[in-house]
């Protein structure tokens, strides 16, 4: 059952529910929201709910009509993030796990778990105890290969999983790994799931060959009432009369998943084809339909593989197929999980013990009321529970992070239909101890929100930022041709606006984050015009901060402004030097100088080049131009 507390329980009255219920024989979590306070009991007694009803601080009483009770979304509304060791799983973000079926050797571990990490892995998985088909296949290194696993991941910072077969190993094997893996054939070994349970480490259970999803999730609960809730489920196929491929992927599992447990899912394409010119394919298919990572199985020689090698990617694939997740990613609204690279790959100085995925800690400003586009961009560069900071205007938001209010500030620079965001760019040139450090790109995917029961037949007036009217023509000359189209400051202000004004003929454009935020309800979505509606972030912060930020991942882009002397072929001479040292321009724009009518300064984006060379090349831009500034050294969010 689901007990509701009320707002204003005390400590005391809460301590009165717990000890009651399990008085009664139940298993009790605490669950807490951000709007509501519950608590999930469990167990196999049956007791009136009245009973629970009528204590002090109780506000409702839900009884759980699942058989899975502590993976229900009836228990927990909002999604799991699960953490591993510098990871998350879950939410905004798309995990990649990667490395070989089966660690074969200690060179061959270490040398694949360098090439999956440079490439963008950020779990390292092998088999160091294989259950076989046949008794006389290779059945792993035993607590050797876990050795070489753990050293492989240890040297280059990456978290390790791998999966466990007999309860016996348990134990032994939490001296080496961070994450548990239940086989599909041993996803219904019920003493396996209680012993790896009870240890409180995440456990990744994958789905058996035959197996319903609801006995997947029940499996799941297992484990839950064992004692973790780190748990993440994983779709690898399952067994169908189909013989073209390994197994029959069910891609269409994952959505139905999500809408029946708040546990993040995941999939392995290379065990649901068991052909390695399927996996890519099949990964973006997983992606799209919206899983929170993948499990994918690379080997630097296949062909000599022990164990699955037609179904592991070569090196060179598994890079491309990151590349194009990267590419994905921003169109199911979500990233690609990343974390530092190791201090000795970056060679860098810092004295910061946390890392820019974990910013709870932290204030990161944005432009905007709670939900708009600008804070999911946070979620994404950061971390779903980042502390933020609403700002009213672009200057507000800069003015913060100049002031140390924020730590960093997340601000649009350009969107694919609207152009460039001018004001973000000016406040750069006018603020000479904030840098840019990093990019975020985001789909812009807009709705038309309104008053709960409210129906566009009545809408009559309908707000949102001019670029959001804009980025909806089609709608609002059509289907909504009757309503008045109104300007406001931001799409999310919008909404909170016509939350307040409470009439049902107003309505909003906004992102369905924020008619969440303000209890809001669609009516329409994906109302925009053109669905590739993108838009670009800048992160900013003051210099002395921008070490932690570029030691995360490599630099590849530079933001640069400068101004031209007065004479003929003065910008000729600029873009000569870019050229001259390999400065690849991706963006040219020209902005007015504050206080000096008709001239211009020029705002560049540039493809990062060697230090040495870039030294030089500034050093020839300055003596060049008459005023140069590196605006930022960042890691592009484009392909």
């Amino acid at each position: 059952m689901i007990i509701i507390l009320k707002q204003q329980i005390n400590d005391a009255q809460k301590s009165a529910v717990k000890d009651f219920l399990k008085s009664r024989g139940f298993k009790v979590k605490e669950i807490v929201g951000q709007e509501e306070t519950v608590l999930g009991a469990v167990g196999t007694n049956r007791i009136d709910i009245r009973e629970v009803a009528v204590l002090d601080g109780v506000a409702n009483v839900i009884p759980i009509s699942k058989p899975y009770k502590l993976a229900s979304r009836e228990l927990k509304k909002a999604d799991t993030v699960v953490q591993v060791g510098k990871v998350k799983i879950g939410g905004q973000r798309i995990v990649v796990i990667a490395g070989p079926c089966a660690v074969e050797s200690r060179d061959q571990i270490m040398e694949i778990a360098r090439q999956v990490r440079e490439s963008g892995a950020v779990i390292l998985r092998g088999g160091a105890f294989k259950p076989r088909t046949s008794p006389y296949a290779f059945q792993g290194l035993g607590e050797e290969g876990l050795r070489y696993l753990r050293e492989a991941g240890d040297a280059f910072d990456m978290p390790v999983t791998t999966e466990v077969v007999s309860p016996r190993d348990v134990d032994m094997m939490l001296n080496y790994i961070d994450m548990f893996q239940i086989g599909a054939r041993n996803m219904q070994n019920f003493e396996l799931l209680k012993e790896v349970g009870r240890t409180g480490l995440p456990v990744l259970l994958k789905r058996g060959l035959a197996a319903t999803i609801e006995e997947w999730l029940m499996a799941a609960e297992y484990l839950m009432a064992s004692g973790t809730d780190q748990v993440i489920l994983c779709e690898r196929g399952i067994r169908t009369y189909e013989q073209a491929t390994r197994n029959t992927l069910d891609i269409s599992a994952i959505p139905v998943v999500q809408k029946l447990t708040h546990l993040p899912v995941i999939a392995d394409p290379s065990h649901a084809t068991g052909l390695r010119d399927m996996v890519a394919p099949m990964s973006l298919s997983i992606v799209a339909a919206g899983a929170s990572g993948l499990i994918v199985e690379v080997h630097n020689n296949p062909e000599k593989a022990f164990s699955d090698g037609p179904q592991s990617l070569y090196p060179q694939q598994f890079d491309k197929l990151m590349r194009d997740i990267q590419a994905l990613c921003p169109v199911v609204g979500k990233s690609l999980e990343r974390i530092p690279r190791a201090r000795a790959e970056v060679e860098i100085w810092t004295d910061q013990k946390s890392l820019i995925p974990s910013a709870t800690t932290l204030k990161i400003a944005f432009q905007g009321e709670r939900g708009a586009y600008s804070e999911q961009a946070i979620a994404m560069v950061f971390d779903e529970q980042a502390d933020t900071l609403p700002c009213r205007t672009f200057a507000d938001a800069f003015e913060a992070v100049q002031k140390g209010d924020a730590r960093y500030g997340v601000l649009p620079v350009e969107n694919t239909l609207g152009g460039t965001i001018n004001e973000t760019l000016d406040l750069l040139n006018s603020y000479p101890d904030l840098t840019v450090v990093g990019e975020k790109q985001i789909r812009i995917l807009h709705n038309l929100i309104g008053l709960p029961g409210s129906s566009i037949s009545a809408i009559k007036k309908v707000y949102s930022h001019p670029q959001g009217l804009a980025q909806c023509t089609d709608f609002l000359t059509g289907e909504l041709r009757h309503a008045e189209a109104l300007p406001f400051f931001d799409t999310a202000g919008a909404v909170a606006y016509v939350a307040k004004l409470g009439d049902p003929s107003c309505a909003a454009i906004a992102s369905a984050v924020a008619a969440k935020v303000h209890g809001m309800e669609i009516l329409r979505d994906g109302i925009e015009t053109d669905s590739s509606n993108f838009t670009r972030f800048y992160v900013i912060c003051r210099e002395e901060h921008a070490h932690v930020f570029r030691s995360a991942m490599p630099v590849d882009r530079v933001a640069m402004v400068f101004s031209v002397k007065d004479r003929p072929g003065s910008l000729f001479e600029v873009l000569q030097i870019l050229s001259e040292y390999g400065l690849n321009m991706k963006k040219l724009e020209s902005r007015p100088i504050p206080g000096k009518p008709w001239e211009y300064a020029f705002f560049i984006e540039s493809e990062m080049i060697g230090e040495e060379t870039f030294a030089k090349a500034t050093e020839a831009l300055v003596a060049t131009c008459a005023s140069f500034r590196i605006l930022g050294t960042f890691h592009g969010d484009r392909r």
